[in-house]
């Protein structure tokens, strides 16, 4: 039987990253933000590279997802699938997310925002899927009685080992070094849009030391950082402690 496990992160945090470390572990498929082109079909937001991720992805979320609960790619026996949480849409069913584990990627806001705007002109609340996670913790925990597992970028990449063998072990499976690393350049499982958000993964060859970001902010940007952080507060409340 197959452990799927759901990823829920928003945008500039250090989820590609995590998912090179899942696919690395050798027994392990990913997939990369499968719901993004439905996303961008359904909004008509002019994202990098939009048209080749509609044209090369799924415009329906519903198949999407019943390839997500499908068989898993070559009967692998875990199969990660790194979601933005933003992509999940209003009125998008998400009955479908209680046959999966998921965890929770956060990081503080304003470090996204000042990350985002750099490749993006403009940046609202809904962008940087906060307010999402926020709102499917609530709900997973509200039918399950139990905490999902929320890990901080921040706190993890201060401790990277430490926090993947916690993951692992909450999962119920194994923890391997090969985890921790991996050869750098491009993979055939990243989405179409690497070229214009991956590069620093790319040459990436394991998760990078943790460093203070400059976070000054202001105007719009500032009140979108501002917007987010109760949501964010509420969940860095229930992440794991290493």
């Amino acid at each position: 039987m197959t452990l799927r496990i759901a990823m829920w992160s928003g945008p500039r945090n250090i989820s590609t990253a995590m998912m090179r470390a899942w696919e690395n572990r050798g027994d392990c498929a990913v997939s990369d933000e499968p719901l993004y082109a439905a996303y961008l079909a359904a909004t008509g937001l002019d994202h990098p590279g939009r048209d080749e991720v509609i044209a090369a992805g799924e415009t329906d979320w519903r198949r999407v997802v019943d390839a997500l609960l499908g068989p898993a790619p070559g009967d692998v026996s875990v199969w990660y699938q790194k979601h933005m949480s933003h992509h999940l849409l209003p009125g998008m069913d998400t009955e479908w997310v209680f046959g999966l584990r998921n965890v929770f990627l956060i990081r503080n806001p304003a470090e996204v925002v000042a990350s985002y705007i750099k490749s993006r002109a403009t940046v609202a609340p809904e962008d940087i899927g906060l307010l999402q996670q926020a709102a499917l913790f609530q709900q997973l925990r509200g039918r399950t009685g139990e905490t999902p597992m929320v890990i901080d970028a921040g706190d993890f990449l201060r401790a990277p080992e430490a926090h993947l063998r916690a993951i692992c072990d909450a999962l119920g499976i194994a923890f391997t070094p090969r985890m921790l690393s991996w050869p750098p350049g491009p993979r055939a499982s990243d989405g179409v849009w690497a070229p214009h958000w991956y590069d620093a993964v790319w040459e990436s060859t394991g998760f990078e030391a943790w460093r203070p970001r400059e976070t000054a902010l202001s105007g719009d940007a500032r009140a979108v950082a501002d917007a987010c952080r109760p949501a964010y507060e509420a969940l860095h409340a229930q992440r794991i402690r290493i």
